[in-house]
């Protein structure tokens, strides 16, 4: 029996609410987390192997404060998304409470991030 149901783009499209956001950002953090390891090691090899300054240059991009806050972002949000996963998952009966359960994913992450970007730039203007 053919499905008759056609998804096509359709099933992209944003519905709104913090899980549909919670659910975009952690493909995209995952994504950059590989992206990122993957360079780590390139620049790695570059640096040993060949000795290429292309392994400096990307040693540079890494130890800049902007790509820290960002790397940081990624790696923060992405864990603490997967621990509510984890936690819906192991828990159905709080599936309920979704959308509190990700309000209090953000009410955790906020100030955690903010203030550890805010040790990050004042350690940043303190030793440059």
């Amino acid at each position: 029996m053919a499905l008759k149901r056609s998804v096509g783009l359709k099933g992209l499209r944003y519905r709104g609410g913090g899980p549909m956001l919670a659910w975009s950002l952690h493909r995209i953090s995952g994504l950059l987390i590989i992206i990122f390891v993957g360079t780590h090691v390139l620049a790695s090899f570059f640096m040993q192997q060949t000795a290429s300054d292309l392994g400096t240059n990307l040693n540079i991009i890494y130890e800049s404060l902007y790509f820290q806050i960002l790397i940081y972002f990624v790696v923060m949000f992405h864990g603490l998304n997967g621990l509510r996963i984890l936690i819906l998952d192991t828990w159905p009966q709080l599936l309920e409470y979704q959308r509190e359960v990700t309000w209090l994913q953000w009410l955790v992450f906020i100030p955690v991030y903010g203030l550890t970007v805010f040790i990050m730039i004042q350690h940043a203007a303190s030793s440059g």
